[in-house]
């Protein structure tokens, strides 16, 4: 399953609202003109390929990206408007399409030196209660439409006034233009536009100045490494996270929890203080330690997509960078602050492997995971945004949780994932948002998930803390699996479920999966660790290793318990004790052999 590096904040489709707008409003749409920049043209860079395969493929509200901005008091509507006309003239990602888009990671971006753009005006003669949450809203319902990258200007832009005065700007951006990151400073740049201050000069990389250092000898080495290091881990780690019973399906359906907590804003702040940490590698450490704990794992590896600005040149490149950092960290530390203490220098190793030519690395992973017999899936995620100058906290109320943290409840929707987690802001408050697979985390769990990371925090403010008392700090409880799961080449497998997904891929013939012994002599290269051999009774023989496999990994998406043996061992027909391993080889075989590559059967001679 193929799935979308997005950086923006989630998207969350809002309810049904059938007036839309409060009475009173009155909608115009201007037309503003732009003129002053330099007219240019050249490659897309290694992020714009990447989401411009996204936004022709997914659905737009998942894909664009939105933010809202306050208007400071005394604004009039002509100040607000020359302040965005100031802004596209600065950055060229504003001022750029792509007219072969299709062409993706081969195509062209040009800038134009001049152009106009729309801003719509929703002028109220009294504004809901909510203001903000009305403004939010708006600029949710605009993310529906997709980008025409060709032609289109990159940025949808409402204004809401009461009574001809700006209150909110509305905005949603193309993310093939810019990520969060990107809006951040362009939110920055805009108030301080409004403030009457002059913008210094650009130090960040423009879009075809990253292009060109990307496309360099020195670029490309880092895309290769990038790959490299993206490999080792989907060789070696987990091929899920979440390799349980109740984990089934791809598109989930989840709920939103948001928990903001005063206490939990504290908790960091104080172990920040104890052990000169920065907040972000705290909050990652306390989740990679609680996502490993409860799914029973020894290494937690999660998608880490705002990660790739550590660079001084592109901390304000005005473009998207948008491409995960993939995290594994082994936590079989024995304390918090042990495994503190390894986190940054693996987030960092993450991040620096964050830029890549995306075509290379799909076709990477589909090489990678047929020869391994795994399937990779982005199923957690982790995006700390809470550094960004603007977060949907910018519009949140404060909570006050001296007896705990507040949780509520959002709307759902359909993700490609089992657990998502934002940190919108760290100080003075936590605030986080959760989608997490409702079959493993029912409401009741996933809010114990969240109280359970601001325990954790709050028992490390003042003192370091066994992994090994988790369970007692956090009253997370790690899964139990059963005793047919098996740890087989870093991941946990049910041997019947693969049994049984490979029966029904092969038609509904008997199957018989086992482990194997690793090979103590090291002759056979198929049995140099742990893992699996299948036997399947098929009196057709025309039925080959390769085969089986094939058919195996067309079911492996959904089946995170499934991973394909590492041989197949094909005979005619099951034998009377068809529970029995030794049984099975005292059957005729057919044929055998790994399925990665064609191998002699014994009908060959």
């Amino acid at each position: 399953m193929r799935t979308s590096a997005v950086t923006g904040f989630p998207y969350v489709r809002p309810a049904a609202d059938p007036s839309g707008r409060p009475s009173g409003t009155r909608t115009r749409t201007l037309t503003v003109a732009y003129a002053g920049g330099e007219a240019r043209r050249g490659p897309v860079t290694m992020g714009q390929a990447n989401m411009i395969r996204c936004i022709l493929r997914d659905d737009p509200a998942h894909i664009n990206i939105h933010d809202v901005w306050p208007v400071p008091a005394g604004t009039t509507l002509d100040a607000a408007v020359d302040a965005l006309r100031t802004l596209v003239v600065r950055h060229e990602a504003l001022r750029t399409t792509f007219p072969d888009a299709s062409a993706a990671a081969d195509g062209e971006q040009v800038v134009a030196a001049e152009g106009t753009f729309t801003v719509t005006v929703l002028d109220h003669e009294e504004l809901p209660r909510d203001a903000a949450g009305y403004a939010e809203s708006l600029a949710r319902r605009a993310r529906s439409g997709r980008f025409r990258l060709d032609r289109e200007f990159p940025l949808r832009t409402s204004l809401v006034a009461r009574d001809g005065a700006p209150v909110f700007v509305a905005l949603v951006s193309s993310h093939a233009a810019a990520d969060g990151s990107a809006l951040a400073v362009l939110r920055e740049e805009w108030l301080a536009l409004l403030d009457g201050a002059d913008l210094p000069p650009l130090t960040g990389l423009t879009p075809l100045e990253l292009a060109a250092e990307e496309a360099a000898p020195a670029g490309l080495r880092k895309s290769e490494a990038s790959l490299a290091y993206w490999e080792t881990i989907l060789r070696t780690g987990p091929q899920a996270m979440f390799a349980e019973p109740r984990a089934t399906g791809t598109d989930i359906r989840m709920p939103q929890l948001t928990l903001r907590s005063a206490r939990g804003g504290r908790a960091l702040g104080r172990i920040v203080e104890r052990t000169g940490s920065l907040p972000s590698t705290v909050l990652l450490t306390a989740w990679c330690a609680l996502v490993a704990h409860r799914a029973g794992q020894s290494t937690c590896v999660t998608a880490v997509p705002t990660s790739n600005r550590f660079r001084t040149r592109l901390a304000r490149s005005v473009t998207t960078l948008s491409q995960d950092a993939l995290l594994a960290l082994d936590v079989t530390a024995p304390s918090f602050d042990a495994l503190l203490r390894k986190t940054w220098g693996a987030a960092l190793n993450a991040y620096r492997h964050s830029r890549f030519d995306s075509v290379g690395l799909w076709e990477m992973i589909g090489r990678v995971t047929f020869e391994r017999g795994s399937l990779f899936a982005r199923d957690v995620v982790f995006n700390d945004v809470s550094t960004l100058a603007s977060t949907p906290a910018s519009t949140t109320p404060q909570a006050d949780d001296e007896d705990g943290p507040e949780l509520s409840w959002g709307p759902d929707q359909v993700l490609p994932t089992r657990v998502l987690a934002f940190a919108y802001q760290t100080t003075p408050l936590l605030h986080l948002a959760l989608w997490a697979d409702p079959a493993l985390f029912p409401r009741q769990e996933a809010e114990g998930f969240l109280t359970g990371l601001v325990r954790l925090l709050e028992a490390a403010a003042d003192a370091d803390v066994p992994l090994a008392s988790l369970t007692a700090v956090t009253g997370v409880r790690a899964v139990e699996r059963g005793p047919d799961w098996e740890r087989v080449d870093g991941s946990w497998v049910s041997p019947s479920a693969v049994a049984g997904a490979l029966g029904r891929a092969l038609g509904g013939v008997p199957v018989h999966v086992a482990a194997d012994v690793p090979d103590p002599d090291g002759a056979d290269p198929d049995r140099a660790g742990p893992g699996l051999t299948a036997f399947i009774a098929a009196a057709d023989a025309a039925l080959t290793p390769a085969a089986a496999h094939a058919a195996l990994m067309d079911a492996l998406p959904g089946r995170p318990g499934v991973l394909a043996p590492r041989r197949y061992v094909i005979v005619r027909e099951p034998p009377a004790q068809a529970d029995r391993s030794d049984a099975w080889l005292r059957q005729q075989i057919l044929s055998e052999g790994n399925g990665r590559e064609r191998r002699m059967s014994h009908d060959d001679g």
